[in-house]
């Protein structure tokens, strides 16, 4: 039976283009909506040139009700019935009880390689570490900021000359492999990691 997918964003949407674009043939998912809390998140646009369903849930609207956004999230979402949500770019932090509704059918991509900086200003940190590789995690949601069980990761040496800009150009591509190639073993039932990369 075809999975049902609803993928979150807050911008450009460059990793939703790569899920949404992979979901074709034979592959064991389906985009069902594209999902953005900003009503002017480029991705929307990107999502209906590629035919599939897009709503907003503005998390201006809710002030800091976030109890009031998440019940509206999770109502747009239960209209389009998705067996997995995939977060993609969706820059709000979700709360225990939303996770909740949706517990063990979400996951995320996040730039580093987990458990390592976990957060924001991941390409920066990896930098000031001294790392010799940086790279890119999909998991699955729980409660814990990027924490959850990972489900594939894609590694690439950092170089010399690298600025967290430049890292974060360099490992784009690496997202849009990783994401597409999880999720469609994750739809498939199958949750070993997937593992690119040097």
């Amino acid at each position: 039976m075809t999975k049902r997918v609803a993928i979150l964003i807050s911008g450009g949407g460059s990793n939703m283009e790569a899920l949404v674009r992979s979901m074709t043939g034979d592959h064991p998912a389906r985009p069902v909506l594209v999902l953005s809390n900003d009503p002017a998140a480029g991705g929307l646009a990107k999502a209906a040139g590629l035919g599939v369903p897009t709503a907003v849930v503005d998390h201006k609207a809710y002030s800091k009700d976030r109890a009031a956004f998440e019940a509206a999230l999770h109502a747009a979402l239960l209209d389009a019935q998705p067996d997995i949500i995939c977060l993609a770019g969706f820059m709000r932090i979700l709360g225990a009880e939303f996770i909740r509704q949706w517990d063990g059918r979400i996951l995320n991509i996040h730039p580093s390689l987990l458990p390592k900086y976990r957060g924001l200003h991941t390409h920066a940190r990896a930098l000031e570490a001294g790392d010799t590789y940086h790279g890119c995690t999909v998991h699955e949601v729980t409660a814990a900021l990027d924490d959850g069980p990972v489900l594939g990761q894609a590694r690439m040496r950092v170089l010399p000359g690298d600025t967290p800009d430049i890292l974060a150009a360099r490992l784009l591509p690496l997202e849009h492999a990783l994401y597409p190639a999880v999720l469609r073993r994750f739809a498939a039932g199958d949750r070993r990691p997937v593992m690119l990369g040097g």
